[in-house]
């Protein structure tokens, strides 16, 4: 992208082919402007993809977490991003909950916390002085972190930026949708039963209505598989996500099964430790990739 300077210390994006330089009817000056550095600070990325769900509890962020891990364990440079503002649980999942974030000396952006060579994460949760703390914060103060995460954390070359939003289709969703304009997809999470189908189906409607292409929903908790006897236990039911890909024609990514490794790492903080749990998403990864590939060429 060509850049030129507007104001004191603001580089903005002067190519013609750029959705930033097109001004909204309803932007003022600063918003215009603020505008132009979000879309020139994420250009690097060649690839966003959103994780939502519209229900709580079904392992999203787990799914967010080790779809990051799985990209960057193919030589990707990856990004995590938690917009979850409220319960900011990849701190944790991770196991750097304790690192603070610092700007950079160089640029004065926030800088990620580096997980590994290939991996880096950003999170409300290195912004809080205690991780007990809540944020009891109205939309435009969420608006305004998130549109900060954006713009002002330095993300720099990125094969994928995974952003793990919260349940629900409400201000965060709605707003990273806005402020991304060439979002590559999302990828749903459901669990097999259909008190979570129905509020999945709702995320699905919304992505519909933005015109956001659904990647793949994944099935968690398909099945608890025995630590003692290997067998599969079907607590939940399962097939439910399947069944629903095929009548709303959207496509499957696969199901990962209820295995007490995968909640023992996520609290340890040791998600790329178990060689059984990377296993278990490979799969998945791979029909997401396969599935991005083919709508990048739409």
């Amino acid at each position: 992208m060509e850049l030129e300077t507007a104001g004191q210390n603001h580089q903005v994006c002067i190519s013609h082919d750029c959705s930033a330089i097109k001004r909204r009817s309803n932007e003022s000056d600063e918003q215009f402007l603020e505008r132009q550095e979000l879309i020139q600070n994420i250009s690097q990325i060649r690839h966003k993809i959103l994780v939502l769900s519209g229900k709580g509890g079904v392992g999203k962020s787990t799914v967010a977490v080790h779809l990051a891990n799985a990209l960057s364990q193919e030589s990707k440079k990856v990004g995590l991003l938690d917009v979850d503002i409220h319960g900011p649980s990849i701190p944790t999942m991770l196991g750097v909950e304790n690192k603070v974030v610092m700007p950079s000396r160089k640029t004065g952006q926030i800088v990620p916390v580096q997980i590994t060579e290939n991996l880096i994460a950003m999170s409300i949760g290195f912004l809080l002085p205690d991780r007990d703390d809540a944020l009891i914060w109205r939309g435009p103060r969420k608006y305004g972190l998130i549109k900060q995460f954006l713009k002002d954390v330095e993300w720099g070359e990125l094969d994928y930026l995974i952003i793990d939003l919260p349940p629900g289709t409400g201000d965060e969703p709605l707003a990273i949708a806005q402020m991304i304009e060439n979002v590559d997809g999302a990828v749903v999470v459901t669990t097999p039963q259909e008190v979570a189908l129905a509020d999945v189906r709702k995320s699905i409607t919304f992505c519909k209505s933005l015109e956001l292409p659904v990647l793949g929903v994944i099935e968690n908790m398909s099945g608890f598989i025995c630590p003692e006897c290997g067998k599969t236990t079907c607590i939940f039911k399962q097939g439910g996500a399947e069944q629903m890909c095929r009548d709303l024609h959207l496509a499957y990514a696969g199901s990962i099964p209820l295995q007490p490794d995968i909640a023992q790492h996520g609290d340890e903080g040791s998600f790329s430790g178990n060689h059984t749990v990377s296993e278990l998403f490979k799969p998945v990864v791979k029909n997401l990739i396969q599935e991005l590939k083919m709508n990048s060429k739409k």
